[in-house]
């Protein structure tokens, strides 16, 4: 049974709400200590009209030896009280945000896709940003307690020295407050749209970094700039806005409580002009007029900070909550690695049907690249199953009834843009460490020269995305990763455009023999692949139109010829 922090939570709200029960003890710490300096530094001015008082009344170097010592006592106390408080809070905080981070991150690694309808790049602005920005809310709550401690300790001060000072403080703050909270939410909502573009652009400018060679290829990529460009103004255009609201929030905070803090000194010099205070209590009133500026400039700022926190909650419960694309089933597939696909319907596909038994090696020659790209997106599952018509078995199961697991250990797709991480040549070749076949992989893949030529071999670093190595070398290293993984079902899409026609030969070759006795389907337009494999499928207009071998389609069909011949 799942308890209340460890369920998904519904929204927003559910979210700080999770993030203020999960540190209860830390957030009642921190307001004692923070509410203990606020008092503190309230107490400053009151504790220098009553030295004021006694000092012109008892004139008496004991009376101010005391006053000093009093006065040291609340110095300490600001400054230790502030110290701890704050990092009691800040500990809470940094260690709350950690948490949502692994949160947003784990469902976005997740084996089974959410209906996000985010790009990465938004994703990892909601895991980085909005996180931090909702665990805010931990010290926003006990700042917001201690401002208010400030406020009732000064107010009941001027009470006693006169009510109407006392009330004029009530009444000032309430106003302030009302008239802040207002402009807050305009500031919640202008935060909550600048976060949102601010990621999209990201989201643009990390699809530009993985496709910025092949922008240069084909002369893409000033329009690519300019697209990027444009949605970095749109960001702009919106943190500008939500500057100036900041702005005349900030200000109008600033000048409300000038007037606040100017209307009780004025009114406490009137009472002493008319002798209803001492001397000493209006050194009190002025002093804590002054004092009273920083909790309530605190004060003001948190309705602000609580729309930050909730506007990120709101975009990070967008990730959490997002249903999955699919439901995995429970059940696993028989052995043997047969896969079929009958009658898928998807994208490009018009009702797509072959088999692959078990240990047969079959390339498909998709005439139009899209086709090839919806299919592979079906068999890696990144197409849910009731997302498109049709069926994929593997093992003799329908792929909608196997779990996630299970389909990830019996089938592996690999993307003709496998990416490449930071590490090794060895951690991307074999990530989770537990590659059987690692030495045969590299061998089959022709990353040998790329081993041989390094002094580290295959521990040789690999910075991000791959960023040292070639087009062809990133392209040998992703195929070396899907054969090392061994799977009992293979899909290779297009795992050699990147490399010359020699080296070609050679992978086809030694794939094949690799993958003798494991089923293995590969989508390409290769005539070394195509004339490996053990039969070739043509694949035209969304359906199968042809098969036999690479070299009769050649003899027999003209459009093949045409179509794969280099």
């Amino acid at each position: 049974m799942k308890t209340a922090d460890t369920e998904r939570p519904r929204q927003g709200t559910a979210i700080l709400k999770t993030a203020l029960r999960r540190n209860i003890g830390a957030m009642v710490a921190g307001t004692v200590l923070m509410g203990l300096y606020q008092a503190a530094e309230t107490a400053f001015p009151i504790a220098l009209g009553l030295i004021v008082e006694h000092t012109m009344r008892d004139r008496s170097l004991g009376s101010l030896g005391v006053s000093i010592g009093s006065l040291a006592v609340i110095i300490t106390t600001v400054s230790l009280s502030w110290r701890f408080g704050m990092r009691v809070l800040q500990k809470a905080n940094t260690t709350e945000a950690h948490c949502w981070r692994v949160r947003v991150a784990a469902c976005g690694l997740q084996p089974v896709a959410r209906d996000t309808e985010l790009k990465s790049g938004e994703i990892l602005t909601i895991a980085t940003e909005d996180a931090d920005q909702t665990a805010d809310i931990i010290e926003v709550v006990p700042l917001l307690v201690s401002s208010l401690v400030a406020v009732v300790v000064a107010a009941v001060a001027l009470s006693l020295a006169d009510l109407r000072l006392g009330l004029l403080v009530v009444a000032g703050t309430a106003a302030i407050l009302s008239v802040l909270a207002v402009m807050s939410r305009r500031i919640g909502a202008g935060t909550q749209e600048q976060q949102a573009r601010v990621a999209r652009a990201g989201a643009k400018v990390a699809d530009l970094i993985v496709g910025l060679r092949p922008l240069h290829g084909f002369g893409g990529n000033h329009a690519a700039f300019g697209a990027y460009r444009e949605v970095s103004t749109d960001a702009k255009r919106q943190a500008i806005t939500v500057a100036r609201v900041n702005g005349t929030y900030a200000g109008t905070a600033l000048a409300l409580n000038a007037a606040l803090a100017t209307a009780v000194s004025l009114t406490a010099g009137w009472l002493a002009f008319e002798g209803r205070i001492t001397i000493g209590e209006l050194v009190m009133a002025v002093g804590l007029a002054q004092f009273i500026m920083e909790p309530l400039k605190m004060f003001s700022e948190m309705p602000k900070y609580v729309m930050m926190a909730r506007a990120s909650a709101e975009r990070m419960a967008l990730v959490l909550n997002a249903p999955p694309v699919s439901t995995p089933g429970p059940e696993r597939p028989e052995p043997g690695g047969a896969l079929e696909v009958d009658g898928v319907r998807h994208g490009t596909l018009r009702g797509v049907s072959f088999s692959v038994a078990a240990g047969e090696f079959v390339a498909i020659a998709a005439y139009q690249p899209r086709a090839a790209a919806d299919l592979a997106a079906v068999l890696a599952v990144n197409a849910a199953p009731g997302a498109y018509g049709g069926v994929v078995r593997v093992g003799g199961r329908e792929i909608g009834d196997l779990s996630i697991d299970a389909v990830r250990e019996h089938l592996l797709v690999n993307p003709y843009d496998g990416e490449i991480f930071a590490g090794t040549l060895r951690t991307n070749i074999d990530p989770s460490g537990r590659g059987r076949e690692i030495a045969e992989a590299v061998e089959a893949s022709m990353l040998t020269d790329v081993v041989a030529l390094h002094r580290e071999g295959i521990d040789h670093p690999v910075r991000d995305r791959g960023a040292n190595l070639s087009g062809g070398q990133r392209q040998r290293l992703s195929l070396a990763r899907a054969l090392a993984a061994g799977a009992d079902v293979l899909v290779l899409h297009d795992p050699t455009t990147a490399v010359d026609a020699v080296t070609e030969q050679l992978i086809a070759r030694n794939v094949a023999k690799l993958r003798r006795g494991r089923t293995t389907l590969v989508l390409t337009s290769s005539p070394a692949l195509l004339d490996a494999a053990d039969r070739v499928l043509v694949l035209d207009g969304g359906v199968i139109t042809a098969e036999d071998t690479h070299r009769n389609l050649l003899a027999g069909d003209a459009a093949y010829c045409l179509a794969v011949a280099r």
